[in-house]
């Protein structure tokens, strides 16, 4: 008997999440130094990681929508922290990649830089979701960014991507694996999800647990 509402719980949520993605998604400003950011205002997730780990992928397979974020082959291809508003519920925030770029050294650091004083200085920020490739795990650049949020008390979210690169025990021993790691971590969500942005897979749980976060929908 008990497992019926919880069932009607996910369904819900499901629902919510589905919903809050199929609505508009519309390009709001690309910043390229503290002072390019938006006012401070409407609720903000932004979506982190090492250089060609799939976020622009993850952004359009969630968003429904094949050139909302510019995807590439080569890493470092975001070079700016770029916000784009959810039906006006939800600003997704795509982060400049961590890691390998090809680019001068200087142009990195700004970058890395910009993105630093953004996580520490956004009240309205309220998840990162901290993106990690499948394959691959954690490294030590993503536990670095992981402990600079633990120490600002910005919570975030391991996102596993390219999920379908692996197989289903392999993945499952990923999740494991991840989760034990960050249950000691104070600003970490508890759950790890797994996605792929080819498959689809994890994306409808993803935007379920985005959409908790969203803003209640404008009465007109």
């Amino acid at each position: 008997m008990s497992d019926g509402p919880t069932r009607e719980a996910e369904q819900a949520a499901l629902e919510a999440g589905r919903l809050l993605f199929a609505g508009p998604c519309d390009f709001l400003i690309s910043a390229a130094d503290e002072n390019d950011l938006p006012p401070l205002g409407g609720t903000e997730v932004a979506f982190a990681g090492r250089s060609n780990v799939g976020k622009s992928s993850l952004l359009n397979a969630l968003t429904g929508r094949k050139t909302l974020a510019r995807t590439s082959n080569t890493p470092g291809r975001t070079r700016l922290l770029n916000f784009f508003s959810l039906g006006g519920r939800l600003i997704l925030v795509d982060l400049p990649g961590y890691g390998y770029a090809r680019a001068p050294k200087t142009d990195i650091a700004r970058w890395n830089a910009l993105t630093r004083g953004y996580l520490r200085g956004r009240p309205q920020l309220r998840r990162v979701c901290l993106l990690i490739d499948a394959r691959h795990g954690l490294k030590a650049s993503d536990r670095a960014v992981m402990a600079g949020l633990d120490t600002a008390a910005v919570s975030y979210q391991i996102v596993l991507t390219k999920a379908d690169k692996l197989k289903p025990g392999a993945l499952q021993r990923m999740i494991e694996e991840t989760e034990a790691e960050i249950a000691q971590r104070p600003a970490a969500h508890p759950r790890c999800l797994a996605t792929s942005s080819e498959s689809s897979a994890g994306i409808p749980e993803l935007r379920a647990a985005l959409a908790t976060l969203a803003e209640a929908p404008h009465a007109g």
